[in-house]
């Protein structure tokens, strides 16, 4: 029984290297652009600006500033739950800004969600 590999799977050991270099060429894309994602600053505002973060692209909180109208002794409950949209506006902004520029090195591929391939 013969059997047949779809249109790019033949083609012997040049066309596995070519694959090969393709992916390593991929894979040191996704690095540089990885640094340069990780390397970025961002500042979300939450409130309608009463909550600034500033945050990078490893996620990590570089600063926060919270308007003096904000706060209340008497009502600490509302600044805690402003200050936690801040922070959550702000990681969801890194993880989609890293995702967006990752797929557009991967065209899409899905290959970011295989563990361990890239």
């Amino acid at each position: 029984m013969k059997s047949r590999l779809p249109q790019g799977f033949g083609g012997g050991p040049s066309n596995m290297q070519g694959m090969l270099k393709q992916a390593q060429k991929m894979q040191e894309e996704m690095a540089a652009k990885q640094e340069e994602l990780d390397a970025a600053e961002y500042e979300v505002q939450a409130g309608g600006g009463a909550v600034t973060v500033k945050i990078n692209g490893k996620k990590e909180i570089l600063s926060l500033a919270i308007s003096p109208v904000l706060v209340d002794p008497d009502d600490i409950e509302t600044l805690s739950d402003v200050i936690v949209a801040g922070i959550n506006q702000a990681i969801k902004t890194v993880e989609e800004t890293n995702a967006k520029a990752m797929s557009e090195i991967t065209g899409n591929m899905g290959l970011s969600g295989i563990p361990g391939l890239f």
